[in-house]
């Protein structure tokens, strides 16, 4: 294993390109696949991509969001020191890894733009303060990314009443597919795998080591006497305190309520509450959201990409006739598994659940009907199948990166055997299914 790993992050490092190259290769393989395969033409394949090219504005922006305000919730001195305690808990490697690994991929299981940041900051930290390859601790951290929690857009929109293919399949409630007992045991063997794989791996001969210090995250100090009216007001904590309040009674009310949920929205609105709430001044926060804007930036310039891709990908008739293709080399016990692998295959075009689960989903859940699949499996091994290949997909990797500094290149060697071992297990749990009709 430590053979196949070691050789795995050689030829990335070597042969990888950067995430954004990668965008940009993706969309010329999609392009000439529209037109052989699609039988479209060049200029209707560039109107496919300039129609889809906008649809993730919406959601690049919340991502954008998620990672500034959780950048910035994370350097609060309140964190840094919660931070400090945690990473005080581990003086050696190992021990930094396996602290990491859990408290992300728990993270990560109750909301994955939650676990996206904190598993990222406490990579960062552990790196700081213990002598470790950090590639290898941000790839650890990132490794619990493929799990399927309470937040998973899948499963929670086919257990809701008036979802879009509700005359095709009913409701299907959670207890059957998130919270059924194979999916349980399944997240819990993950995690064990993903601990043990990590905890194998030795620290190359060249340890590359994090350089940032905690002294690049403090805002500058000024001398009160030397503070005009403006300065006084900018590093009052008056401004600040009042927004935070605002955003905190804001959710409150909504709990009150009862209509309070979990989502994107109202994770930026809780990170952006607390950041507001724990920073000193309003200059200090927007000294930590000038961090945090560098480490965005492969969010902003790439997820119109991937937008593109994807409308290339729908209006083409390509995520039709792979779907086909892969329904028609299935039997009622094999469908969960052939779902499993052609949703990892869709998604590492259409990197985003919902929109992937809008496009192949319809598909999908007609062939399960028709061929008499089980319909509460085949969501699920679409689920799985959708955040499997995340692990080799640098769109989810990069807000991770961006709080790392890293690039793809530098974790994805890793990466990609833990892809082959999850692959093997999830795909397994379907396949004993097949062969036992459990």
């Amino acid at each position: 294993m430590e053979a196949i790993t070691n050789f795995s992050v050689r030829v990335v490092q070597r042969w990888l390109p950067s995430a954004f190259v990668l965008a940009l290769l993706l969309t010329v393989i999609v392009f000439v696949l529209g037109m052989v395969v699609g039988g479209e033409g060049p200029m209707a394949m560039a109107g496919f991509w300039g129609d889809g090219f906008a649809k993730l504005f919406n959601f690049g922006m919340q991502m954008t969001l998620v990672l500034l305000t959780g950048y910035v919730l994370a350097m609060t001195p309140f964190v840094q020191s919660m931070l400090t305690g945690l990473t005080g808990l581990a003086s050696t490697p190992k021990q930094a890894m396996a602290i990491t690994i859990v408290t992300s991929f728990v993270c990560y299981y109750l909301n994955w733009g939650f676990g996206m940041v904190a598993g990222a900051i406490l990579a960062r930290e552990m790196g700081r303060r213990v002598h470790i390859h950090f590639p290898l601790i941000v790839a650890a951290a990132y490794g619990g990314e493929l799990v399927r929690g309470p937040s998973s857009s899948i499963p929670l929109v086919i257990a809701t009443p008036g979802h879009f293919l509700e005359a095709q399949i009913g409701i299907v409630p959670v207890t059957q597919t998130l919270y059924s007992w194979w999916n349980i045991l399944l997240t819990l063997a993950l995690l064990a795998l993903l601990v043990i794989f990590f905890m194998l791996q030795k620290q190359p001969a060249k340890i590359e080591v994090l350089t940032d210090t905690d002294d690049d995250d403090k805002a500058p100090e000024m001398d009160r006497a030397d503070m005009s009216p403006s300065d006084r007001l900018e590093h009052s904590r008056l401004p600040t305190l009042f927004l935070g309040l605002l955003a905190a009674a804001f959710i409150i009310g909504k709990i009150v309520a009862g209509t309070f949920s979990v989502n994107l929205n109202t994770i930026i609105l809780i990170f952006l509450s607390l950041g507001l709430l724990m920073h000193k001044s309003s200059a200090a926060y927007l000294h930590a959201a000038e961090k945090a804007v560098g480490a965005a930036r492969g969010i902003i310039i790439q997820f119109p990409l991937y937008a593109g891709i994807a409308g290339m990908m729908t209006n083409s008739g390509l995520v039709t006739e792979f779907s086909n293709m892969m329904i028609s080399i299935s039997t009622p016990a094999t469908f969960p598994v052939v779902t499993f692998l052609s949703a990892g295959i869709v998604n590492f075009f259409i990197p985003s659940g919902g929109g992937q689960w809008a496009i192949q989903g319809p598909i999908v859940m007609q062939a399960a009907y028709e061929i008499g699949a089980d319909p509460a499996r085949t969501i699920m091994a679409f689920t799985w199948g959708d955040g499997w290949t995340n692990q080799i997909q640098p769109f989810w990797a990069l807000p991770l990166l961006g709080v790392a500094g890293l690039s793809a290149r530098d974790i994805m060697g890793y990466l990609i055997i833990w892809l082959g071992i999850s692959g093997v297990a999830i795909g397994g749990t379907f396949v004993l299914f097949a062969l036992f009709g459990a």
